[in-house]
């Protein structure tokens, strides 16, 4: 067994199951001590609801008991999920019921009274094996959700692959997100991405600028309303809440909601229950809620603005989405994806950026972050690239007044070569023609700039 992996046992568990109370207390002792978390249970029909599809450990469960049998709870629990190790334990020793249980799934049968060091080692390895498991389907998530339509999110600098990292963590977990981000950073992409590549991607995505609707009627969109519960409501209204039942709701600008508001959706965050104005009936949610603000919340608290028990329930999760200007290496591949699509949509040949262009490009603070490139990249393919860059961008390129010589030299020979690696869709041979480089100099460099050549490959099918 892998270092490794052993060491990941940390977020696993097992699970006994036993009528006999002092069986289970032994083996909670026996797995504690070798640093397994562990847990004993005589009631098998409340485990039935306490392992989910991903639960990361081992069930070990007695064959013979009075309300269900261990053979029983096995078929109910493969049935939700046919890769779970389980281990059962019998006192009567039967080769054919020992057989039959293997062939139906089961890991491994044991007979009582057991070896202490052989359950251990049976349990290690069925560990290790649900170890595997887990990680290998969640990277098969990540490349299905590749090549899934819907949203993409394109970019390899740091912070991009940080965001992407967290939000892989918990893009299948019940766990509400708070979004945070400039103006134009893409928060609603990033609200799509987390519903449409997870496991509610079926039901429905439901988007609600919070500042955009009049405090007067927000609580009714939100809850809906009953038929008659106020002047005009002349038909039952189901809300955004209700809507969004089963899948994603996603608030934009939750700093706008009013204070009386705040006051409800803690509520609704809380009991997963809403009421439609004019209704004493509650109705139960199942739902991911998805927030999203481009203030500082914190401050918006110390002065009042907004409320603070609201906010430790919204950030349970945060994602921060880093600037524009924070991830430049990231702007010469988005501006290609953008131009692109506008170039399919317009019917307009792409004329490729010269390395000025290019240069102007990752200069430039973009105070209205990808929305601004976007804006800027249709301009280009729509009117050419002097009136486009004339227009958004100072036709001098000004380097930031910080750096150095050395950082300037370095700056521009990384755009150059980006730029031919993208113009030759990743081929190291054109790139070494084009730029006249031998190949351990091309490759070396790739290495100090951390380009990836099939970045350069694949970015026709991805977007921001």
């Amino acid at each position: 067994m892998s270092k490794s992996t052993q060491a990941n046992f940390n977020n696993f568990s097992v699970i006994i199951v036993d009528d006999e109370p002092f069986i289970g207390s032994a083996l909670v002792q026996l797995f504690e001590l070798e640093g397994i978390s562990a847990m004993a249970s005589s009631e098998p029909k409340s485990i039935l609801n306490s392992i989910d599809i991903d639960w990361p450990g081992v069930l070990i469960s007695d064959v013979n008991m009075p309300t269900l049998d261990g053979i029983s709870l096995m078929q109910s629990l493969i049935a939700k999920d046919n890769d779970l190790p389980i281990i059962l334990l019998t006192g009567f020793g039967d080769i054919a019921m020992a057989v039959s249980a293997l062939k139906q799934g089961a890991y491994d049968f044991l007979e009582k009274p057991f070896n202490n060091e052989h359950i251990l080692d049976v349990v290690k390895r069925a560990l290790e094996k649900r170890s595997l498991t887990l990680e290998n389907r969640k990277l098969k998530r990540e490349l299905e959700s590749k090549s899934l339509p819907g949203p993409r999110i394109l970019g390899h600098s740091p912070g991009i692959k940080q965001m992407l990292h967290t939000l892989h963590q918990v893009i299948d977990m019940p766990a509400d997100v708070l979004i945070e981000g400039e103006t134009g950073t893409g928060k609603e992409l990033v609200a799509r991405y987390l519903h449409d590549h997870s496991i509610r991607h079926k039901a429905n995505f439901v988007a609600i600028n919070c500042g955009a609707i009049p405090e007067t009627i927000i609580e009714s969109e939100l809850f809906g309303a009953q038929s008659g519960a106020f002047t005009g409501a002349d038909k039952t209204r189901i809300g955004k809440f209700e809507y969004a039942n089963g899948g994603t709701l996603f608030l934009d600008e939750i700093e706008s909601t009013p204070m009386s508001l705040q006051i409800k959706l803690l509520r609704v965050l809380e009991d997963r229950k809403i009421e439609r104005l004019g209704s004493n009936k509650s109705i139960a949610l199942d739902i991911r809620v998805i927030t999203a603000t481009k203030v500082d919340l914190n401050a918006l608290c110390q002065t009042g603005e907004f409320r603070q028990d609201l906010l430790y329930r919204l950030n349970l999760v945060t994602v921060p989405i880093p600037a524009l200007r924070e991830r430049r290496e990231d702007i010469p591949l988005l501006f290609l994806h953008f131009s692109r699509i506008a170039s399919s949509r317009y019917h307009k040949a792409l004329i490729p950026l010269d390395s000025v262009q290019t240069a102007q490009l990752s200069s430039h603070d973009w105070p209205g972050n990808v929305r601004e490139l976007r804006n800027l990249a249709e301009r280009y393919v729509l009117l050419g690239g002097e009136a486009a860059f004339t227009s958004a961008i100072n036709s001098s390129t000004k380097l930031n007044a910080s750096m150095s010589l050395q950082q300037r030299v370095e700056f521009f020979e990384r755009l150059l070569i980006e730029e031919a690696l993208s113009h030759n869709k990743g081929s190291i041979k054109l790139t070494m023609e084009q730029l006249d480089l031998p190949r351990k100099t091309l490759y070396d460099k790739m290495q100090k700039y951390s380009l990836d050549r099939k970045h350069f490959i694949q970015k026709l099918n991805q977007c921001d």
